[in-house]
């Protein structure tokens, strides 16, 4: 992808700027070609949209400090330790709602034999089923 620009490239902010800090004739020595891949290259280093933009300066004593606060959704491609954190992330929370549910269906299968009056251990209860019909 190469970035189209309507004046001479040499006026592009960036190229002007790369330019400027060379000998003159090193600067002269590039062809139009080339600057432009070189442009190419440097505008993708700019910042793009952000969907939190708070840029600011503070004034404190006789320095003034400048801040800038950037947030939005992260669409770079994730290195391998955070690919494999994200991994873990998911399966460990796959297996909390694993363990949540069966402990849920645990409990029901437990009320459903409290309700059918099935006593698995003599003279022993959790006292679930008597807890639920004082309470409903």
């Amino acid at each position: 992808m190469v970035l189209k620009v309507n004046h001479p490239i040499q006026e592009e902010p960036n190229v002007k700027h790369m330019l400027e800090r060379m000998p003159k004739h090193v600067a002269n020595s590039f062809s139009e070609e080339q600057l432009t891949h070189i442009n190419t290259a440097l505008a993708g280093r700019r910042w793009g949209k952000h969907k939190l933009d708070l840029r600011g300066t503070l004034g404190i004593g006789h320095s003034r400090f400048y801040f800038v606060l950037l947030g939005g959704k992260d669409k770079r491609d994730p290195s391998r330790i955070e690919s494999k954190i994200g991994q873990l992330t998911l399966a460990f929370g796959f297996t909390l709602f694993i363990l949540f549910s069966l402990l849920v269906g645990m409990v029901l299968l437990y009320i459903l034999k409290s309700w059918l009056g099935i006593n698995l251990f003599e003279n022993f209860s959790l006292g679930l089923w008597d807890w639920l019909k004082a309470t409903f």
